[in-house]
């Protein structure tokens, strides 16, 4: 019955049927034609797959980048971080990647670092002589630390599928967010000097002072998180709960934010994390399709026969190759929770760490958020800048070897990626 199942979930893809509705038809269609399987497992597989704790967290999360848009408090970061870096050559593009890593520590979503920032910095970067395309490309490329730096939507996906600490994920997930961030950062330095763009002005300290006072509470959310989770007073979940009544508080502090907008908020978040849980519902149907059929385990004893396994650096190539091209046309979501069943087992075949398995696929999906046809980060950043996406592909090509180093990085240097969680969780 696999090729029902295959078959009809390409040919939906070709008729542009949404991934999640593809994976579930698909998976209901091979459970039919095989004809002793009840259909009752439809239900409790979807049941299964929504049934964790850890899950908890995304909606958590998704609300609270949602909140930091509405509210004004993503003003509030931009900022901050320009009093910090604004007075550097090329000041705004600085802002725009630091404010993306503190935004990405505060919600984990990359579509919302996206909307928030860009709506802001595009228009001023532009305003003030940057070219379309960089000022596009340095916006998506640096929202990508979203589902890079914690607490990322994709780390906490990843840890409920592969049953793996979600805390040790975000741990894992810092330094090379820190890597791809400064990457960004000097690249602009290097554009920014070459094409004498933004000119540095002086630092003022009282402005400094002032923004800080401003933003601190929204600061404070980053370290409330990670500090809780690493102390092991709360869970990654709990986390997701605190961040989101502290934003709340947030929000009425600043008063920003009417009753009826507050609502509009939330029916926006329950939209975006129902897309994102029905995504992981029926991907786990599909995986327990693939289980069934014992899909992993042929995978992983075709690989062995043939020797393949013998050689980690194969494994990674395929690795790479596989979530790069998946990246592109698929959400990271179904991308995970399809593939991570096939891909464990051969990472512990061949002796590879799970978390630093999880970090490389994590960076490689990242680049699909940037990539065409999927590429949302890209999509989003160009609309806002009114550019049209080849156009401003030809500025990504840049930001795009930047990713992959930061991924050749991880991967050749497993002790730097898992430094962190080693000397806090796994001692």
């Amino acid at each position: 019955m696999l090729y029902i199942l295959f078959g009809s979930f390409l040919l939906m893809c070709v008729l542009r049927v949404p991934v999640a509705v593809g994976l579930f038809l698909s998976s209901t269609l091979a459970i039919v034609f095989q004809g002793s399987i009840p259909l009752t497992i439809v239900v409790q597989r979807i049941w299964v797959g929504l049934n964790s704790f850890p899950l908890l967290a995304v909606p958590f999360f998704l609300f609270v980048g949602q909140l930091m848009n509405e509210a004004g408090i993503s003003k509030r970061l931009i900022g901050f971080s320009n009093s910090s870096v604004g007075h550097f050559r090329g000041g705004l593009a600085h802002v725009n990647v630091v404010v993306s890593m503190i935004f990405a520590g505060i919600s984990g979503a990359s579509s919302a670092d996206t909307a928030g920032v860009g709506s802001v910095l595009i228009p001023a970067m532009e305003k003030e002589g940057y070219p379309t395309g960089f000022t596009v490309g340095i916006t998506a490329a640096s929202s990508t630390l979203g589902n890079i730096i914690p607490p990322s939507i994709m780390m906490i996906i990843y840890a409920a599928t592969a049953g793996l600490s979600v805390g040790g994920m975000f741990l894992t997930g810092i330094i090379p967010g820190i890597l791809v961030g400064g990457s960004q950062i000097l690249y602009a330095v290097y554009f920014t000097t070459k094409h004498n763009i933004g000119g540095s002005s002086k630092f003022n300290f009282k402005n400094f002072l002032s923004s800080l006072k401003e933003s601190f509470a929204a600061l404070v959310i980053p370290i409330i998180v990670m500090g809780g989770i690493i102390l092991g007073v709360f869970t990654a979940t709990e986390a997701g709960v605190i961040a989101v009544l502290y934003s709340i508080i947030l929000t009425l502090f600043y008063k920003e934010l009417n009753l009826k907008q507050f609502i509009d908020t939330i029916r926006t978040s329950v939209g975006m994390f129902s897309l994102s849980l029905f995504a992981v519902a029926a991907a786990s149907l599909w995986g327990w399709v693939l289980a069934f059929y014992n899909v992993p385990q042929n995978i992983v004893a075709a690989l062995t026969s043939a020797g393949l396994l013998s050689s980690p650096a194969f494994v990674w190539v395929f690795t790479i190759i596989t979530f790069i091209a998946v990246g592109t046309f698929m959400d990271a979501v179904p991308a995970i929770i399809i593939l991570q069943p096939v891909f464990g087992p051969i990472a512990l075949a061949v002796g590879i760490d799970p978390y630093h398995m999880g970090i490389v696929i994590v960076l490689t999906l990242a680049i699909g958020l940037i990539t065409p046809p999927y590429g949302l980060c890209l999509l989003i950043a160009a609309d806002i800048a009114k550019i049209s996406v080849p156009k401003a592909m030809r500025a990504m090509l840049p930001f795009y070897l930047l990713s992959f180093l930061v991924v050749m990085i991880a991967v050749f240097l497993p002790g730097l990626m898992l430094w962190l969680p080693r000397m806090f969780m796994f001692n």
